[in-house]
């Protein structure tokens, strides 16, 4: 297990380094430039050069590469061109809402996908089979922007049962030692200020975990009829293994391991849905600050938040490889 996760490790390098070449070049290929985003109809043709030649946009494209790799290596991502500010403190300053609302909604996806999937399998060509499949396309195809406005004014504007917007409400005096709102609440006791955070959450989660809630339901719905009607699950009916062992042990387990691959890619699905949902409810995470920063052509924030993402996004495919060793243990050796 040790050695597959350093294997993984290493392969991180070559991948980011080709994805930091694709981004570099994808940046600089779109139309217009920081300097004219951020000057706006100030825009005159020596304030554009003063500002290009300021951050360097003026040099060669593989010098520009090559001081901002150097950079890279030094820890130093650059500042943003908007807000003045280091990109590294950006980040770290919304990292803590992007990964809070993550969380909660890829638990709703999980906690609500793979039992659910699992038990339509179960009732495999019957109503609730048809029901389930039928939903989890609704859910595929129903976009996340769309499903973000309509969740919005009808539960928030029309019913009044969860805030429209934001993370916190501002009336509420909390401390906030790790970012995490609803972690900070719990930790310093302060339930009001853990209540009013999560009651935020709920429905950002919701259109944020719609998308990967239907997929899971979906594999996990065709992965356990694949696996129950396997012949190693009818010859261990057969010897007599009772039914609540042999859905546990048998077909369970083994129908997880295409669960757990399809967990791990959806949440690069769920970083990326996070740019517009955060943005229909004025959460202020990466998803945000992102689309601001593409709006505005912020080169540094750009491509040191993809970045960013990316790794996360590779941390959490090697947490599903980990996975695996964890559901069949024949995995462990290899």
């Amino acid at each position: 297990m040790a050695r597959l996760v350093l294997q993984r490790l290493a392969l991180l390098i070559p991948t980011l380094f080709g994805l930091s070449i694709l981004l570099f070049l994808w940046v600089r290929a779109l139309p217009g430039g920081p300097a004219t985003a951020l000057l706006g109809e100030r825009a005159t043709p020596e304030a554009v050069a003063n500002i290009n030649r300021l951050y360097g946009f003026d040099k060669p494209i593989a010098e520009q590469y090559l001081s901002w790799v150097g950079q890279l290596l030094r820890g130093n991502f650059g500042a943003s061109t908007r807000t003045g500010s280091p990109v590294v403190e950006e980040f770290l300053s919304r990292f803590p809402a992007t990964i809070e609302l993550t969380i909660v909604a890829l638990v709703l996806a999980i906690g609500v996908g793979i039992p659910l999937g699992y038990i339509a399998a179960r009732h495999q060509g019957r109503f609730l089979d048809h029901s389930t499949v039928i939903a989890s396309l609704l859910g595929v195809t129903i976009p996340v922007f769309f499903l973000a406005f309509l969740l919005k004014y009808v539960f928030a504007v029309q019913l009044g049962w969860f805030p429209s917007a934001g993370r916190v409400d501002p009336t509420i005096i909390a401390t906030h030692p790790t970012g995490f709102y609803v972690l900070d609440g719990l930790l310093t006791r302060e339930w009001d200020a853990a209540w009013d955070a999560l009651t935020h959450l709920i429905l950002p989660a919701v259109a944020l975990g719609s998308i990967p809630l239907a997929i899971i339901a979906r594999i996990t719905r065709a992965s356990v009829i694949e696996v129950q009607n396997a012949d190693y699950v009818r010859t261990a009916r057969a010897k007599g293994l009772r039914p609540p062992r042999l859905r546990r042990r048998v077909i369970i387990r083994n129908a997880m391991l295409p669960v757990a691959t399809t967990i791990g890619l959806q949440v690069g699905l769920l970083l990326s849905g996070a740019v517009l949902t955060e943005t229909v409810f004025a959460f202020n995470g990466i998803g945000s600050f992102l689309a601001q920063a593409i709006f505005n052509l912020d080169y540094a924030v750009l491509q040191g938040f993809i970045l960013f993402v990316a790794v996360i996004y590779a941390l959490a495919n090697l947490a599903v490889d980990v996975s695996y060793g964890l559901i069949d243990p024949r995995m462990r050796t290899r």
